[in-house]
């Protein structure tokens, strides 16, 4: 008898995940205001000290620093409602996949601006993150086949897709080049970080059974000894158990949470 290789879906796994994502997300939002209460009583020396600068070698690391550092209050007011929302989005389905995600997104927009951007240009602020975060959560369900992460995608690349208008050039004092980079991290992450379990379970499934595989094969072997052939051992003939087209078709759409 066949059984399912995909993890059963567990309500009180995936609350308990989600609570998890709000409290990171929290104390991430707590982390970058406690470091603009200071950078604000330093007359903003943090973000001059911290900032990402074209292709001067002694301030590459800082592309791990600059992301969680603002200009100023509006700044960091403008990026913590998107931050938040796709933060937490991008959390909920696993916290350690979420850090690896920022981890891959902060490499990528701060990659982008040390490379490319204008000489003598200061950059902070977690606008690439929002950005990555983004991106991911609209392709992972894609990635995932996951039905809900595909719909939550769906209706957030359509109801903000006009960020898409500040990851090209021509929005002066905007960092395009951080939210160009940020958005491209957040996508491959998607794909990087997909779930690899469903992965497994569709490629399990679909393999026929070894105990299944071997009478097929000696059958057929002693038919052509015999010089018979018989519909039964014919070697393009379907094996016994063998999943047809359409038990197939079901299983997909089964994964799909359809």
């Amino acid at each position: 008898m066949a059984t399912d290789p995909r993890p059963a879906l567990d309500p009180a796994r995936m609350i308990a995940e989600a609570r998890r994502a709000f409290f990171v997300m929290f104390a991430f939002l707590a982390l970058i205001w406690l470091l603009q209460l200071a950078n604000w009583a330093d007359d903003n020396q943090l973000a001059r000290d911290y900032a990402i600068v074209p292709r001067e070698t002694d301030r590459l690391p800082d592309i791990f620093t600059a992301q969680f550092l603002h200009l100023n209050w509006q700044h960091i007011e403008a990026n913590s409602g998107p931050l938040f929302v796709f933060g937490f989005l991008a959390a909920y389905r696993g916290v350690k996949k979420f850090l690896g995600l920022t981890v891959l997104i902060v490499l990528t927009g701060g990659a982008m601006i040390w490379f490319f951007e204008r000489d003598h240009v200061y950059t902070v602020g977690a606008s690439g993150l929002v950005y990555g975060y983004f991106g991911y959560v609209v392709l992972r369900g894609v990635f995932d086949r996951n039905l809900i992460d595909s719909l939550i995608g769906l209706v957030m690349g359509a109801s903000f897709a006009y960020l898409l208008l500040n990851a090209v050039p021509g929005t002066p004092g905007v960092s395009w080049l951080g939210h160009l980079g940020g958005l491209l991290g957040g996508l491959a992450g998607a794909w990087i970080f997909r779930d690899r379990e469903r992965d497994r379970g569709r490629r399990a499934a679909a393999a026929p059974p070894a105990s299944q595989a071997a009478p097929t094969a000696t059958a057929t072997a002693t038919a052509t000894a015999t010089g018979t052939t018989t519909p039964a051992t014919r070697a393009d003939a379907p094996a016994q158990g063998a999943p047809s087209p359409r038990a197939a078709l079901l299983k997909e759409l089964d994964d799909l949470g359809l």
